[in-house]
């Protein structure tokens, strides 16, 4: 049995409305292999059984993307007592707890790099990302500037020299980056985590991918890579039935 990591200086964070399910099991496969400093559930849900490691803090409901953003930029740093914090969501979670390396923590953000940016402010994605307190409390300063892009583009690229610049932080490097997670691209063999719907079923299998689908109540970021999902599930166990199953979901003839 490999050895756990120990992340006392990290607190393991994830905020939902919608697909719950889902986003507990993410957060538990990343306890399953490493210890904490905290793990938080931001919810509104409230009927919740809960691991013994997760615990619940009760948020109002976020009932779309910009208010995830908003809550994560504005709310976050309020509940994050370590010096980091590693963000994941449901499509989302440590695969190679080996990969982990200390020099991550040296970065005041990290993420997988976004292949469509050649401008050298590619790092990156947020939705499996480490991020210290510093910088969720940066995004407070008046001078930080907010919009309805997504959070971590507003982080990322909105407002990255001002973050480096003008507060001193520091994000990772691509190659950094690229050890640490991957989403659209995948540069290492092994890096440390992931995001991406599109990413599960190579990384945890066709079942593993259908037993999340299947627990899903929101399903609408499925769609988005409908395509590449609808075949590796159509090559898998059960694949014509579960094929069937995801056009029909996606035409809407079931709930």
């Amino acid at each position: 049995m490999s050895e756990r990591l120990a992340l006392p200086g990290v607190t393991l964070c994830a905020v939902a409305s919608v697909n719950l399910a889902a986003t507990l099991a993410a957060m538990t496969r990343c306890l399953a292999v490493a210890d904490f400093g905290k793990a938080l559930l931001f919810t509104d849900a409230d009927d919740l059984d809960l691991p013994q490691q997760i615990e619940r803090v009760a948020i109002r409901r976020l009932g779309s993307s910009s208010e995830y953003s908003r809550f994560v930029l504005r709310d976050l740093a309020d509940w994050v007592g370590t010096r980091h914090c590693l963000i994941v969501q449901w499509d989302g979670f440590i695969l190679n707890p080996s990969a982990w390396d200390d020099a991550f923590l040296a970065c005041d953000y990290i993420g997988a790099p976004w292949p469509q940016f050649g401008d050298g402010h590619d790092v990156g994605n947020g939705g499996f990302s480490l991020r210290s307190k510093r910088l969720m409390l940066a995004a407070r300063d008046p001078q930080f500037v907010h919009s309805d892009a997504a959070e971590d583009v507003v982080i990322a690229r909105i407002n990255r020299t001002l973050l480096e610049q003008g507060k001193g932080l520091r994000f990772a490097d691509r190659p950094t980056a690229s050890a640490f997670a991957f989403e659209r691209d995948r540069d290492v063999a092994s890096p440390f985590g992931f995001h991406g719907v599109f990413n599960l079923p190579a990384a945890i299998g066709v079942d593993g991918f259908w037993h999340i689908y299947a627990s899903l109540d929101d399903k609408r970021t499925v769609w988005t890579d409908f395509w590449p999902l609808l075949r590796a599930v159509a090559r898998g166990p059960k694949g014509t039935r579960r094929a069937l199953k995801m056009v029909s979901d996606r035409l809407g003839l079931t709930r």
